[in-house]
């Protein structure tokens, strides 16, 4: 008989010290953007030390993606919550589509994009350093929710999760970027029924695929 050995449990420490980092990263971008901080301020800020804070984290581009996905996070939430009101069911992949395209349309993602973007200050010509944390954010939280995905579905192979998300994910990081060109991050009724029909081409396109005409 095989005797499983048991995952190691995070240590309390641990986790406070993270949880501490993230939420002190959040309230610095919140008061001052991606360019408001630096390790030591953080350090600060959280209750500890410069190598605690690298003990947990690469870099401060780490920290800020980071805390950026835990912003995005709502649709892993939204996916999660969604499985006890209308669980997904039938494994298949056109039921797996359906389900994360209901929490896409149900999901305040403008409002979270809009939080994004006036958190990294922008996209300014000459610094792509926001864009590159917006499109490792995006790519973060594609891999929480295939991950999810996965876990609801398990008749699905981990690969088809992994493939219908990413396209989806990558379809919203670019429409995002034409929503923000457009509305300059607002977050009213027209720039909302903008994001909603950029976000149902996206969904029409991976849905049909590109078929030879």
């Amino acid at each position: 008989m095989t005797v499983s050995t048991p995952a190691p449990r995070p240590h309390p420490l641990r986790e406070r010290s993270h949880r501490a980092i993230l939420d002190a990263a959040r309230d610095l971008i919140a008061q001052n953007g991606v360019a408001g901080f630096s390790v030591d301020t953080l350090a600060e800020r959280a209750g500890v030390s410069r190598r605690t804070v690298f003990n947990h984290f690469a870099s401060i581009d780490d920290i800020v993606t980071s805390s950026c996905t835990e912003a995005l996070g709502i649709l892993v939430h939204s996916i999660k919550a969604s499985v006890g009101a209308a669980p997904p069911g039938g494994g298949s992949r056109s039921s797996m589509f359906e389900h994360v395209v209901t929490v896409l349309r149900e999901t305040d993602i403008p409002g979270v994009i809009s939080y994004l973007w006036q958190a990294l200050g922008g996209f300014e010509a000459g610094d792509p350093r926001p864009s590159q944390i917006f499109q490792a954010t995006f790519s973060r939280t594609a891999l929480e929710l295939a991950q999810e995905l996965a876990a609801q579905n398990r008749e699905v192979d981990q690969l088809e999760a992994e493939l219908l998300v990413s396209s989806l994910m990558h379809g919203l990081e670019v429409v995002a970027m034409h929503w923000l060109t457009a509305t300059n991050a607002a977050t009213d009724k027209d720039a909302r029924d903008l994001w909603y029909s950029l976000l149902e081409r996206v969904i029409h396109s991976v849905r049909i695929g590109y078929p030879p005409e």
